[in-house]
Formats: C-alpha cells, sequence, structure tokens
C-alpha cells in the first residue's frame, strides 16, 4: 500500500510505501487517525523496508492511502 502525507510549509510530500497485509493496514490507519485526533504528538510509520518516519503531527496536510500502481514506468518509453 501507498501512503502520501502532506506537510504543511513544505513544498513537496512524504511518499511511503507500507506493508500490505490488512493487520499493517489497520494499524497504519489508527495511528494516522490518533494523531490527526490529537492522541499521539508525533506519527511514526514503518515502511516494507523497515525505515522509520516521524512527522509532527499539527503540521499533517493531508494523508492519501492508496494501492501501488502496476502501471508506473521508468526510463524511456516509446
Amino acid at each position: 500500500m501507498d501512503i502520501r502525507i502532506g506537510v504543511s510549509h513544505a513544498s513537496r510530500e512524504i511518499a511511503l510505501e507500507m506493508p500490505d497485509d490488512e493487520k499493517s493496514i489497520a494499524k497504519t490507519k489508527a495511528a494516522v487517525e490518533a494523531a490527526l485526533g490529537g492522541g499521539a504528538p508525533i506519527l511514526w510509520l514503518t515502511d516494507k523496508r523497515g525505515k522509520e518516519t516521524a512527522i509532527p503531527a499539527a503540521k499533517i496536510a493531508f494523508v492519501e492511502f492508496g494501492a501501488p500502481n502496476g502501471d508506473r514506468k521508468m526510463g524511456f518509453g516509446s
């Protein structure tokens, strides 16, 4: 599952590739809801590779959950 997070006063959004299993998706959504609801001052997320990212909850502008886009292409196409 891919997540994009917009941060206030930042020109780029944060893009993370998260685990695809249902338990991880539910845990991630619960963490986002807690941060946006004021239950946690910092949103901590761990991506598929084990990299941890911290985002101040007060600076979160939006969070977008989505499935990995299978039609992304790299390089030059003809």
